[in-house]
């Protein structure tokens, strides 16, 4: 069984989006968080060529490197590309000013100009609160506060649907019992390794809201294997999270299949996700990513997976 690239409704919403969407927090060349740097052409030249892949759908931040620098390198390639094509959905999502952490509603507004210069566009159909566990709910849901600077963006028809980005489970449901919210996204909590955000995107889908699964590979770990990459979400975990990737490594193995193929598919064979995001840092990885939702999976493989999979007490929630 394999589950390749396909067109599905984000929710309920009427935006159908590719059910991979190419994550570009790598193409800021944070070395700090992936232990690497991506140079502009390098980026620039993977932009292209997610455009000239099946791949129709960006996901982008204001946050994602000094001074924007992930959508000013969309951006270019969009100019190279000669703009911006008519099914390829571009999101982005709006952060705290960088110098002062102004997280405001006014700041919202702001944050969205300085998106839609860098990236050459007049819109984007979708705009996301990002990782609001830097402010909290109530700060979150104040009447001067971002949820409510956002709903009136998208009131006005200067964004056609907006979404909540973030980590902690619990604190995007809060978000998404306002009502306020399209589409949730959320990293590192669905993966073979961690199924955190099941309730989450559970409760997204009975509400006829959008799922964005981020992160299959957890940061690196389900796609390099435990040896190469210690770290879980960006961060140091338990040592049963590492035995666990081991042995999902090994009964991969013994299937002829890579990690990363079952890890990458997890998420899109799931009937709780739209569409799953990966992070994508050179050119030559978007024909390797696809390559791997292609690959033919047995059911045997799929069980086998679920036996080793860690407790819920070493779960990011």
């Amino acid at each position: 069984m394999t589950a390749e690239v396909g067109i599905r409704s984000l929710g309920s919403n009427g935006l159908d989006v590719t059910t991979l969407c190419f994550g570009t927090s790598p193409l800021a060349s944070m070395a700090r968080l992936y232990g690497y740097d991506v140079d502009e052409r390098r980026a620039i030249d993977t932009v292209l060529a997610v455009l000239d892949s099946p791949i129709r759908f960006i996901d982008t931040s204001n946050g994602y490197g000094e001074n924007g620098t992930a959508e000013r390198r969309i951006g270019a390639a969009l100019r190279e590309f000669g703009g911006l094509p008519a099914d390829v959905v571009l999101a982005t999502k709006v952060d705290p000013d960088p110098v002062t952490g102004d997280f405001s509603g006014a700041r919202v507004a702001a944050s969205l100009r300085e998106s839609l210069e860098r990236l050459g566009v007049d819109r984007v159909p979708l705009l996301h609160l990002h990782d609001p566990e830097r402010i909290g709910f109530e700060r979150a849901v104040a009447d001067d506060g971002p949820v409510a600077a956002m709903v009136a963006l998208r009131d006005e028809g200067i964004v056609d649907r907006i979404g909540v980005a973030g980590g902690p489970v619990d604190l995007l449901a809060s978000l998404l019992e306002t009502g306020a919210f399209d589409v949730v996204l959320s990293h590192n909590r669905h993966t073979l390794l961690d199924r955190s955000a099941d309730g989450l995107y559970a409760m997204a889908r009975r509400r006829g809201v959008g799922v964005l699964n981020a992160a299959p590979f957890g940061g690196g770990m389900l796609a390099k294997g435990p040896a190469a990459q210690s770290k879980y979400g960006y961060g140091e975990r338990d040592d049963r999270v590492a035995v666990a990737a081991n042995a999902m490594q090994h009964a991969c193995a013994r299937h002829g299949i890579p990690l990363a193929a079952a890890a990458l598919q997890f998420s899109l064979r799931s009937p709780l996700i739209d569409s799953t995001v990966v992070g994508i840092s050179a050119p030559e990885r978007v024909a390797q990513t696809l390559e791997l939702a292609s690959i033919d999976i047995p059911h045997e493989l799929w069980d086998e997976l679920a036996e080793l999979t860690p407790p819920a007490e070493v779960w990011l929630g």
